[in-house]
């Protein structure tokens, strides 16, 4: 399953737009990234398209263009869509391991970068109460897992 960042594609789709539109229209694309199903969410598409398509037109393009990647994000459950619609959470560590990565140039070996990876990691959560809002956000997400591909985060546990 591919599905792109929802963020990004909003993000996208603003820069096209005036700063004093920015409000109403991630107010009116909304309602396209709520929908319960494809269909819904085409409609949605349709009359924003109708309401924006006018001033800014790259604006729906932008949107059809990504749809397919778009899609499967309609199929998930709420509880999944809270914490998979933005890449921030996967994107903001990955970005700290590259520069620090980079700062060093070369490791003598591999247990030399596997520490370097740690304590670049150590500062992600520097009071510790990350651990709390990891767990109120995933937890549930974390069950729809479970229930939609068929136990395998669960299977090698028993």
């Amino acid at each position: 399953m591919v599905q792109t960042c929802v963020v990004h594609l909003i993000r996208n789709s603003l820069r096209y737009a005036s700063r004093r539109d920015r409000a109403d229209i991630v107010r009116d694309l909304k309602p396209v990234c709520t929908a319960a199903n494809e269909d819904q969410a085409r409609t949605r598409l349709e009359e924003f398209a109708v309401k924006w398509g006018r001033k800014y037109p790259s604006m729906p393009g932008a949107w059809e263009r990504a749809w397919s990647e778009f899609v499967p994000f309609l199929g998930l459950p709420d509880a999944i869509r809270q914490v998979v619609h933005t890449t921030n959470a996967i994107e903001s560590p990955n970005a700290r391991y590259r520069g620090a990565a980079q700062a060093r140039g070369h490791f003598p070996n591999e247990t030399a970068a596997l520490k370097r990876l740690y304590l670049t990691t150590l500062p992600l959560n520097p009071t510790g109460r990350g651990r709390q809002r990891w767990n109120n956000r995933w937890k549930t997400a974390l069950n729809e897992f479970d229930v939609l591909f068929d136990g395998r985060l669960t299977a090698n546990r028993a």
